[in-house]
């Protein structure tokens, strides 16, 4: 796809709600998180997968985490519903996608433009209690989480993050404290 990459594929019907590369780095609690990142549905996907791809934070283990990931099947769907879900916050365990959208629909995901398949620039921004997330250089955030559901003081590892039924890829990840 034009830059080296890391090529990361998740398999559906695989148990686990989350699918992470945990990089070996020290402990995040603040900082920026930086990566291009590409996701698609992969050859075997069902019709619902969406490419979801993203990254994850303060990771304490596969089940306690923050996350933010893109759906790129959704960035140009005609179905505007669909493409107010084109980015998404989540924090496991108690705060999945599901909840966060039953309970404060839209304030956790928006819209952004996105193409499966394609380089997407991600930065995120963490600090306290919030995080910003900027798409593809916008100086604007695309989505602002300001109560990050772990707490202010939260550290844990990053991750890249792979939802069911993607082929991804990771370029350039840049972690700063």
């Amino acid at each position: 796809m034009g830059r080296p990459a890391l090529r990361a594929t998740a398999l559906e019907n695989v148990p686990e709600l989350d699918r992470l590369v945990v990089l070996d780095t020290p402990a995040f609690g603040d900082g920026v998180i930086e990566a291009w990142i590409s996701g698609a549905p992969s050859a075997t996907a069902s019709a619902t997968a969406r490419g979801f791809v993203g990254l994850a934070f303060r990771v304490r283990d596969e089940a306690q985490l923050e996350a933010i990931y893109l759906r790129p099947t959704n960035g140009r769907s005609d179905d505007q519903l669909r493409r107010n879900h084109a980015v998404q916050y989540i924090s496991h365990p108690n705060y999945p996608w599901e909840r966060l959208r039953a309970e404060t629909p839209s304030r956790y995901e928006t819209y952004v433009d996105l193409e499966p398949g394609r380089w997407t620039h991600m930065r995120i921004v963490v600090a306290g209690s919030k995080a910003r997330l900027h798409v593809d250089g916008a100086e604007q955030p695309t989505l602002i989480v300001g109560d990050l559901k772990h707490g202010a003081d939260a550290k844990g590892a990053v991750a890249l993050w792979i939802g069911p039924g993607t082929l991804a890829h990771f370029s350039g990840v840049r972690i700063t404290s």
